[in-house]
């Protein structure tokens, strides 16, 4: 049996990432209908809420109206085709793999973007420290999978030799 190319790993997170994003966020929505419940507590840095934005991370580049979303989206399809091409050309599956959870993550917040106008996200991640904009965020799975992505891609580049990447 041949094993799976890189290519492959990548098109298969990006996949089960957009396809786990889309179905939590309509869970969420719909189902469990968070927007009509208080916010919820997990832990004493951790709340369930409903928070929409209209703009990229911590809620930069605001875009309420169309042609403004428009722009975002343009940016952000640059970005995924630029990774897409990335990930195709890599021999290595880590690469492959982290660069399709970031794409499919980016694709689950672009298809928010374009269903509902706006990034519907669920997590308020919180502290009393002082740790400046860090204190507050409000995430979704999507970018869950954004961040582990990035962070697969440093810890390859920075702990896996240059001569074993494309074993991985």
């Amino acid at each position: 049996m041949r094993a799976l190319s890189p290519r492959a790993w990548g098109l298969a997170a990006a996949l089960a990432a957009l396809a786990l994003d889309q179905a939590h966020k309509f869970w969420m929505l719909h189902i469990f209908d968070v927007a009509t419940r208080p916010p919820m507590t997990l832990a004493p840095f951790l709340d369930v809420v409903l928070s929409w934005n209209y703009g990229v991370s911590y809620s930069l580049f605001p875009a309420h109206e169309a042609m403004a979303r428009l722009a975002l989206l343009i940016v952000q399809g640059a970005i995924i085709a630029g990774l897409a091409v990335w990930m195709t050309r890599t021999e290595s599956r880590a690469t492959a793999l982290a660069l399709g959870l970031i794409i499919g993550g980016a694709l689950g917040n672009a298809a928010d973007r374009i269903t509902r106008g706006a990034v519907a996200d669920f997590f308020y991640l919180h502290t009393s420290l002082p740790v400046g904009p860090l204190a507050n965020y409000v995430f979704n799975l999507a970018d869950v999978f954004i961040t582990a992505g990035v962070a697969l891609l440093v810890i390859e580049g920075f702990f896996l030799p240059q001569e074993r990447r494309a074993e991985t």
